[in-house]
């Protein structure tokens, strides 16, 4: 294995950014350095808000391990600067990438490709109005989920359960997004759903039943506690999980996803359909981030995981530009 690290040469992490996930970030970069220099990699922490991402050109970085979240990170933006620059990143390229942070293009796309999602409806800037606000709860129902159309982490996300908190559950999302999307609340289980690879390669590992207080599951309580339980091997029924996990590829390889991404997912505790909610292409590395829950359920430890996810590094076109 030494030699084949070796072969990955100077190594970026890029973690913290600018986005309101930037503390997740930090976290995230800081274990994912640690356990590559625990494998004998030559990595190194960048972070693009304090530096000119083009530095890494200039300092010979080889290649990137994206630990960003959120916007300037997750949605293309990062991606296409490191493709100019021919510097093979982790994760999901330029297209997928945009095409990912943004929910209602995401939900866009799986409709059309006949895959389970919410319902929703889509309120642009200065569309938050009273005819507009009574539309949605008269389409979608109580209670419904009011969130930023491109954040992650929960950020800005309100379970709306009365007519009187939709207006501020709106503000805070436009706080984040001017759009904002209002979609269809799934009472049952929430599942996530993590996967290594690309193409028909691509695998689904095992899914996580999160359990959370009061089905609280928001940014306090994914990052900062430790009251939110996490079953892996989750407990389904095995052609429930298979059924799942065949969702969760499909639902991957239509965006053009690679290397690695999770899915969220809600099962309807009445139907036992599963809904599809968001794909995120860069995952957290935190102490209590899933998909290192998932992977060592599989069998592989953090270490190992990370060094997976740091081999399939790529370009969009396979092409090295330097």
């Amino acid at each position: 294995m030494s030699a084949d690290v070796r072969s990955l040469g100077k190594v970026a992490v890029l973690m913290g950014g600018r986005s309101a996930e930037r503390e997740i970030s930090l976290l995230s970069g800081q274990g994912v350095l640690q356990a590559l220099r625990g494998r004998g990699v030559d990595a190194h922490a960048f972070d693009p808000a304090q530096r000119p991402l083009f530095d890494l050109k200039a300092e010979g970085f080889s290649r990137c391990f994206i630990a960003l979240h959120g916007r300037f990170g997750e949605d293309g933006t990062v991606q296409g600067a490191l493709e100019l620059m021919g510097l093979p990143y982790t994760g999901s390229g330029v297209m997928a990438s945009s095409l990912a942070i943004d929910k209602v293009m995401t939900k866009r796309l799986w409709l059309s490709e006949g895959l389970p999602t919410p319902r929703y409806v889509l309120l642009r800037k200065g569309a938050y109005i009273a005819a507009q606000v009574a539309a949605v709860l008269a389409d979608l129902g109580l209670p419904l989920i009011v969130k930023p159309a491109r954040e992650g982490s929960s950020i800005g996300l309100t379970k709306v359960t009365q007519e009187a908190q939709m207006q501020e559950a709106l503000e805070r999302a436009a706080a984040f997004d001017a759009d904002v999307l209002c979609e269809q609340f799934i009472a049952g289980e929430e599942l996530t759903c993590p996967v290594l690879g690309s193409g028909d390669q691509a695998k689904a590992l095992p899914l996580i039943r999160i359990v959370a207080p009061q089905g609280n599951y928001d940014y306090h309580n994914k990052y900062f506690t430790d009251e939110v339980k996490y079953l892996v091997p989750c407990g389904l029924p095995p052609n429930e999980q298979q059924a799942i996990s065949a969702i969760v590829l499909a639902a991957y390889r239509s965006l053009g996803c690679r290397g690695w991404a999770r899915a969220d997912v809600m099962i309807d505790a009445a139907t036992r359909q599963p809904h599809l909610l968001e794909m995120n292409t860069s995952p957290g590395m935190t102490s209590h981030s899933l998909v290192p829950m998932s992977a060592l359920a599989a069998g592989m430890s953090y270490e190992e995981l990370c060094l997976a996810v740091l081999v399939s590094a790529s370009l969009d076109h396979g092409e090295d530009l330097r």
